[in-house]
């Protein structure tokens, strides 16, 4: 097996999943409706006459994020892939395990911002485990799954889009990239751009969330796929929605809907926006005949989004259209934000240590 097909960091290939994840599998189930998919942020399964959605994920906290941002963030980040489902979260089962270092003052902040926020949201906390090991190490310290039970109607599967329907994009590319690196690394960006667009960058941090996104959207119309542009960012997103649609699709690139503060940020630490990790990003197709609506309900909720291209035969491929014309898009594979936060992690501690 090619060494490339699984990364140093950050999550393993379309390649890998499709050699040693997919073919294996476990048992056949006829309750399933949805199972692992390229570009699907769940899996569904049949209860009776509903339709139980389930996403599951690490519990990441970041402490440079400060204890309270962290669990919100932390919590978010797993709600946001039952909320593409088109079906809300309603229960949340987690796994806690924590560094040692990890004290009771600390454990009360998080747990108190997770009960705060889930309650907000309607979401019970049903069962978990929560205790401190050895080797475990921030900012993976466990996992959780969420669950959101609704009717069949209600599920937005990506294998029922259609050719034509139109791609939507809400806040941008690099979302969770700015948001994390204007927290951690404050400095680089106030040395290079000001304090201004340092704390106009750390601000980005509160839009790392689909949850809105996802729910304005099918309250406003017919979406037909949903996805959360997270590991690599726009290309990789709009890579695994087409995929997972069975389409092709056509972007183009001047249409997408940018933050100046992200490019700006994204410039500092030499990243490519569109190829970066973006919680909160929200790719959508949605049908024709609702994407003025659409765009009119996130534009009256204050999410900036834009139409940006359209889901073509799956094999016209999926193209993208910029100032050099039109070529093939290919998945990142690679996200340059973990290089980055590793690589300036180590500039931050030679600084601390001069």
């Amino acid at each position: 097996m090619s060494a490339t097909k699984l990364p140093p960091l950050g999550k393993a290939t379309p390649e890998f999943f499709d050699e040693v994840i997919f073919p294996r599998l476990g048992a056949t189930d006829p309750t399933v409706r949805v199972g692992p998919t390229h570009g699907v942020d769940f899996g569904a399964v049949e209860i009776g006459d509903q339709i139980m959605v389930m996403s599951c994920d690490p519990f990441f906290i970041a402490p440079s994020l400060g204890w309270e941002r962290a669990a919100w963030f932390a919590f978010h980040i797993l709600l946001s892939d039952v909320a593409v489902s088109g079906i809300p979260a309603r229960y949340f089962t987690v796994d806690l395990n924590l560094p040692p270092e990890m004290d009771e003052e600390t454990l009360t902040t998080i747990w108190n911002t997770i009960h705060e926020e889930a309650k907000r949201l309607g979401v019970a906390i049903v069962t978990g485990h929560t205790a401190r090991y050895a080797g475990c190490s921030y900012p993976m310290v466990g996992g959780a799954t969420v669950i959101g039970v609704g009717r069949p109607e209600e599920l937005v599967d990506p294998r029922k889009a259609s050719q034509g329907d139109i791609v939507i994009i809400t806040k941008g590319p690099a979302i969770e990239t700015t948001g994390l690196m204007s927290m951690q690394f404050p400095e680089f960006i106030t040395e290079a751009l000001g304090e201004d667009t340092t704390r106009r960058a750390q601000e980005v941090f509160y839009q790392m969330s689909v949850v809105r996104d996802a729910a304005i959207v099918t309250k406003a119309g017919r979406a037909t796929a949903m996805h959360d542009a997270t590991e690599c960012g726009i290309w990789g997103a709009l890579f695994e929605i087409a995929s997972a649609s069975g389409h092709g699709l056509l972007v183009d690139k001047d249409s997408i809907v940018t933050q100046d503060v992200v490019m700006e940020v994204c410039e500092v630490f030499d990243i490519d926006p569109y190829k970066a990790i973006s919680e909160g990003t929200l790719v959508a197709t949605v049908a024709p005949e609702s994407a003025d609506a659409v765009l009119a309900a996130l534009d009256a909720e204050g999410i900036p989004a834009s139409a940006v291209g359209e889901l073509l035969p799956k094999e016209r491929g999926i193209i993208v259209r910029d100032e050099h014309g039109e070529h093939d898009l290919k998945h990142p594979k690679v996200d340059p934000f973990w290089i980055r936060f590793e690589e300036y992690l180590g500039k931050q501690a030679e600084r601390r240590k001069a």
